[in-house]
């Protein structure tokens, strides 16, 4: 049998941090999949550069930027500052919407003020879930011409299932003062009011963090199946491993299955995005970067425009999806809906005599996941358990939340940190 002192599950940006900033060489990363990276792997095709999705990184810590773009050598890394827009009665808005509801039309402004002054009256005591809190915080008219939609269509469940903290501090909040003051034109302060894009795409940041590892500490195209808690062993498609930490990224309730821990399924539950990465053969609208969609009647929620960081002359975009837990596709159905994605995409004035040249297709799953009361409660209580066996879950999927990129970085660094303390001082 195999031993190692630190087993990590997934080649990810999370295990990736973790063993990079391990001050242990006995440690080994498993990947699943052919390639590591997992959802920031980069398609290079027919002359354009695409993401599983559209990964931009948004750095609130500028020390852990300047290390990875050192690594990366003579990459050249695009600062954009993020120009975003919702498409609204056939126009565009500034995002975020409530905070800039005097760009709609007239009737449009005059409800969204009205119901956003009474909202205490019209929607009063403190809200329960995430769909009350849009409500209660900005009113009927703003909830419902985008906020309740557009988050329907992204999280493709019922929202009021959803904790009212389901976006933690990545929802752009606005108290009616801010959204007064905005009336006067303002500038995005959102988290990711910038981001910084590496030319080869989001697969750069992953290569960097790998760069610090001995290319034998990364082993693709192999799945742990099942974990043993009691003998501190994983068993793989290949063979069994013995550990004294195993570090998993793998999504929450997979790992609770590979532990052969019991738990309520009911508790954790996810969306599914079905993303469209489109080429065409001229450029489209310019200066945009990100796109929101808020009509029921159209299939995307959103769209992200690379040409419009790289400053290409093709319109390069991707285009998302939302799909409920359990969604599956075929060839056919595939095929009926990049349809579906061309003609609406056409419908809002993003194409027009395009022609597309080049496309390729992918299923997050999971892709949001849907952050409850209940499922924060039972991650905390069963994460507490799994660390007296020497099991620690990260990241987005195996912390059951929604963070940044960066801060799996961050989250993975500290508990090797801790490792590294551990180990010193025994």
């Amino acid at each position: 049998m195999d031993s190692v002192r630190h087993l990590v599950v997934g080649g990810g940006i999370s295990g990736l941090a973790f063993a990079d900033r391990l001050r242990d060489e006995d440690v080994l990363v498993l990947e699943r999949d052919d390639e590591i990276g997992g959802y920031c792997k980069t398609v290079h095709q027919d002359g354009f550069v695409w993401d599983y999705s559209g990964h931009f990184f948004h750095f609130r810590h500028p020390e852990i930027e300047r290390e990875l773009v050192e690594r990366m050598k003579d990459q050249k890394i695009l600062v954009v500052a993020k120009d975003s827009r919702i498409w609204f009665a056939d126009s565009w808005v500034d995002f975020p919407f409530q905070k800039n509801i005097h760009q709609l039309p007239k009737a449009d402004f005059a409800e969204c003020l009205h119901d956003l002054y009474f909202k205490d009256r019209e929607h009063p005591g403190t809200p329960k879930s995430f769909l009350e809190m849009l409500y209660a915080k900005f009113g009927r008219g703003i909830a419902e011409r985008f906020l309740v939609p557009y988050n329907e269509k992204l999280y493709a469940t019922d929202l009021g299932r959803l904790d009212v903290e389901a976006m933690g501090r990545f929802f752009p909040y606005a108290n009616v003062d801010e959204i007064v003051a905005n009336f006067g034109g303002g500038r995005d302060t959102s988290y990711n009011a910038t981001f910084t894009y590496p030319e080869g795409g989001a697969i750069q940041y992953v290569r960097a963090l790998a760069s610090g590892l001995d290319p034998a500490q990364i082993v693709t195209g192999e799945a742990v199946v099942g974990i043993d808690l009691q003998r501190k062993v994983a068993r793989t498609s290949r063979r069994e491993i013995r550990f004294e930490t195993l570090v998993s990224a793998v999504p929450f309730p997979a790992l609770l299955r590979l532990c052969g821990m019991a738990f309520d399924e009911s508790l954790y539950t996810w969306n599914v995005v079905e993303v469209f990465n489109l080429g065409f053969d001229r450029k489209g609208p310019p200066g945009i970067h990100w796109a929101y969609y808020p009509q029921r009647d159209l299939s995307f929620y959103r769209v992200g425009f690379y040409d419009n960081i790289f400053g290409s002359d093709r319109m390069s975009i991707y285009v998302e999806i939302g799909r409920p837990q359990g969604y599956r596709t075929t060839p056919e159905a595939r095929e009926e809906t990049l349809a579906r994605v061309l003609a609406d995409l056409k419908r809002v004035g993003l194409v027009d005599e395009h022609r597309l040249v080049s496309h390729h297709h992918v299923l997050l799953d999971p892709a949001y996941v849907h952050v409850t009361r209940g499922s924060q409660r039972d991650v905390d209580a069963k994460k507490r358990a799994l660390a007296t066996r020497g099991v620690f879950s990260i990241g987005r999927y195996g912390s059951w939340t929604y963070c940044s990129i960066e801060d799996n970085i961050v989250e993975a660094r500290a508990l090797a940190d801790a490792c590294n303390l551990a180990a010193s001082a025994g």
